[in-house]
């Protein structure tokens, strides 16, 4: 019994690579890593950066759109609004001073009226009040236009991030499966995540605040000019220049420290996603430490580079503190050597002190903006990268719908690799005719899920074509197509929803009655009774509350819930006991008589009853027949119906010892 026993475990362990697997791909996407790498730097040129804001503006600005670009327009008038009213401001302040401190002409000649007797006192505080009530008027106007401002553009931003992200997130749909095959999900999130938040910030700041800024210091150099001296407007052009300057030179030096911060809070990222979502493995392996240890290295990574761009950050607003000052201090003593020879009042001193202060004030603010614009220029130049990759599959400009009647498929010599090194399929053809079933086996590596990925198109074929009702597959839209097939794929993923949820995904709005008895086809409605909240019940991350036969299951009610013309199953049953298995697969016979089947599988006692099995090696069709037919063929299909048996025997003498469960 022993030697029995030992010779089953080693059967089980040297056939243990003709097991089912998932479906693996080692190919590089070109264009993928290609992105990816874009996305993982964080120095846009200044062409690329212009490029960006031309790819936004149609959103900004949409075609078609009247009541968003009126708007848009009178977003800008109010922005103009408070710019002149906030730029008419310290004149009123000026008056307002040189009224209560007799500086002006206009003050002493009230003083002189006084002394003559024709005026009372009182004459003399009517002036400041109505100067100071118009003041407070005028800063509650400013604060209007600002906010009527925003009103107005908030449904024009709102609208213009929503139509940008979904415009990428269409896009990623719309891309192969050998881009997604390749694709980093953590940094993919985040980069769209970083994407949506710099359009958010470059609508508030750049337009509302940049943009005003400019306006502003050219409206306050022009009145510096025309009421006082050049110099003033001198001093004040030129300090802004060199503030400029400054904090465009060292803003560059520091982005080097936020492009590390980036990389490493996308490496981390990235890093906690993959773990956490492979946590069952995790735990098998007691790697939490390991795990733990990979991601704080990422977080030290960004932890130096944050610290470094703080250390920088504060020597920048040293800079640029100084800067302002100098100027300041300048255009003040003109001011105070205006008052002093009599050329200029203490209002006009308080004039232009106020002026630059004013201007200073959203100056200082203007290197946080430059800095985060210039971020988000390059989160946006990353989201839109995306859009830049090109769709290794298209329907023709002319393509139609599917006219799909009885679904008779035909492989005519179809070749495909993944690339030239690598040939997965080398002149396949066979046919499956309407409502008939055929099954195709074969070794692991055959290219036997590669046949289903070719059906949805995928890919492409390299060579030959795959026809249904006589039309290739490649001349009708992809939407078309894909409605007429129905899969039950071998490796199960379930949206973290209900099980209603994931079972009504194969037909969005069915009704309760029909999600209910798709799953009584597929032998999972007992199980869900039987569950507290029933069809109610979350599955969890990727259905980890689920057990792999009972994943499958509910993709398989899923599938029958499509009421696809076409059904193809990978491995179905793959992950099912025995016995569920057997009751499934009766199911499945049920459901799929009179529609045109295609079976992929590994477990030949699964295909038993296909009406033809399609035997695959090494790309090509080896053998092909029904089951009695090619077990007396004494070939390949037998060679391997042969080694099933004596694995199913060797577990069962497992079982039967105890040492497995049965």
């Amino acid at each position: 019994m022993l030697a029995k026993q030992g010779a089953a475990v080693h059967l089980l362990m040297t056939q243990r690579h003709d097991m089912p697997c998932a479906y693996r791909n080692a190919v590089r996407c070109l264009i993928g890593d290609k992105v990816l790498k874009n996305m993982g730097s964080d120095q846009p040129t200044a062409r690329a950066e212009f490029g960006v804001i031309k790819t936004f503006l149609p959103y900004l600005w949409p075609r078609g759109e009247a009541e968003l670009k009126g708007r848009v327009v009178l977003a800008l008038l109010f922005l103009v609004g408070a710019k002149v009213a906030n730029v008419y401001i310290p004149v009123l302040y000026k008056y307002a001073v040189d009224a209560l401190g007799g500086g002006d002409k206009a003050s002493d000649a009230a003083a002189n009226a006084v002394q003559s007797g024709s005026t009372d006192t009182t004459s003399l505080i009517v002036v400041p009040v109505a100067l100071i009530v118009g003041y407070g008027l005028v800063r509650i106007l400013v604060s209007a236009f600002g906010e009527m401002r925003d009103a107005v553009f908030a449904k024009v931003a709102q609208r213009a991030i929503r139509r940008s992200a979904l415009s990428v997130f269409e896009h990623l749909h719309g891309l192969s499966l050998r881009f997604h095959l390749d694709r980093q999900m953590g940094g993919l999130s985040r980069a769209i995540e970083r994407g949506v938040k710099g359009i958010e910030f470059l609508l508030s700041f750049m337009l509302f605040n940049i943009l005003p800024t400019l306006l502003e210091i050219v409206m306050v150099s022009i009145i510096l000019w025309a009421l006082y001296d050049v110099w003033f407007a001198l001093i004040t052009f030129t300090t802004i220049v060199i503030y400029i300057v400054f904090t465009l030179v060292v803003t560059e030096w520091r982005m080097k420290f936020r492009r590390e911060m980036n990389k490493r809070d996308d490496e981390a990222n990235t890093k906690a996603i993959d773990s956490l979502i492979n946590y069952e493995t995790v735990k098998y392996f007691n790697n939490e430490a390991h795990e733990s240890t990979r991601y704080d290295k990422a977080l030290r990574g960004y932890e130096v580079a944050a610290v470094q761009s703080q250390v920088s950050l504060s020597k920048l607003n040293v800079g640029q503190g100084a800067i302002i000052a100098v100027g300041l201090v300048l255009n003040m003593l003109l001011a105070a050597q205006g008052v002093k020879d009599g050329s200029m009042t203490v209002g006009d001193f308080v004039l232009v002190n106020t002026y630059l202060l004013q201007l200073y004030m959203p100056l200082n603010f203007l290197g946080f903006v430059y800095r985060q614009i210039k971020q988000s220029l390059t989160d946006m130049e990353r989201m839109f990268s995306l859009l830049d990759v090109e769709k290794e599959v298209e329907d023709k400009s002319d393509a139609k719908g599917l006219a799909c009647g009885n679904a008779a498929i035909r492989f005519e010599d179809v070749h495909f690799s993944y690339n030239p090194d690598r040939k997965i399929l080398k002149g396949v053809s066979f046919e499956v005719p309407a409502g008939k079933t055929v099954a195709v086996v074969g070794p692991s590596g055959a290219g036997k899920s590669t046949l289903t990925r070719l059906m949805f198109r995928f890919y492409d074929v390299s060579g030959g074509k795959i026809t249904i009702d006589d039309q290739d597959i490649r001349d009708v839209t992809q939407n078309s197509l894909r409605r007429e097939i129905g899969i039950v794929p071998q490796d199960t993923v379930l949206f973290n929803d209900t099980i209603a949820y994931n079972i009504s995904y194969g037909r969005p709005g069915a009704e309760q009655d029909e999600i209910e008895k798709a799953a009584k086809l597929a032998s999972i409605d007992g199980f869900i009774a039987g569950l507290p909240e029933g069809f109610k019940t979350m599955v969890g991350e990727r259905g980890l509350k689920l057990s792999g036969g009972e994943k499958q299951r509910v993709s398989i009610a899923r599938m029958l819930l499509k009421r696809p013309k076409i059904m193809i199953f990978d491995e179905a049953t793959s992950a099912l006991d025995t016995r569920t298995e057997k009751d499934i697969q009766q199911a499945l016979r049920d459901v799929s008589r009179g529609h045109t089947t295609l079976i992929i599988a590994h477990r030949l006692s699964t295909v038993i009853d296909a009406d033809e099995i399609i035997v695959l090696r090494d790309g090509q069709v080896a053998e092909r027949g029904r089951h009695q037919e090619l077990l007396d063929r004494d070939g390949l299909y037998a060679e391997m119906w042969a080694q099933q048996q004596e694995i199913r025997e060797a577990q069962e003498i497992l079982a039967h010892a105890g040492e497995i469960p049965g």
